[in-house]
């Protein structure tokens, strides 16, 4: 009883902290820059261990060549190591990018999907981003704390 009891109050404290934070930031919003859905899952993937800043200073000179599946399929790894080596991790995020890609071009017809789950079968894209992509690509905010 005290654990489901403690469980509620700890709810209710999450949702009053929303609550402030809404009413302090009403115009928040994701700090990456993107102009698709896809290119939100890269720029997501990216800025794992690295900040949004670098980022959103790396991701322009990629966005303007290579924005859709295919043109990220076709790259070679080598070039796309390239152009994301400075947000860090550039060999595992690449690996993740082409195979995301692929399933979002093969599986998804080149769109992603909106729905959270199907978005964690992506390569590279766990709970936390996919929550960022429903909430910032979608206007889906997805509430599963409170």
């Amino acid at each position: 009883m005290k654990d489901n009891n403690q469980s509620n109050i700890a709810k209710e404290n999450i949702i009053n902290i929303i609550k402030i934070l809404k009413a302090t930031y009403p115009d928040a919003k994701c700090s990456l820059d993107f102009t698709t859905p896809f290119e939100l899952g890269i720029a997501v993937m990216l800025s794992a261990q690295c900040t949004d800043d670098r980022v959103n200073k790396t991701t322009p000179d990629i966005f303007s060549k290579y924005n859709s599946p295919q043109d990220f399929i076709d790259m070679p790894i080598s070039t796309l190591e390239e152009l994301i080596h400075p947000c860090g991790f550039y060999k595992t995020k690449a690996k993740n990018i082409k195979a995301y890609s692929e399933k979002v071009l093969h599986n998804y017809n080149g769109s992603l999907p909106k729905d959270i789950n199907e978005l964690m079968t992506l390569p590279g894209i766990g709970r936390k981003s996919a929550n960022v992509i429903m909430l910032e690509a979608f206007n889906m905010p997805i509430r599963n704390c409170c």
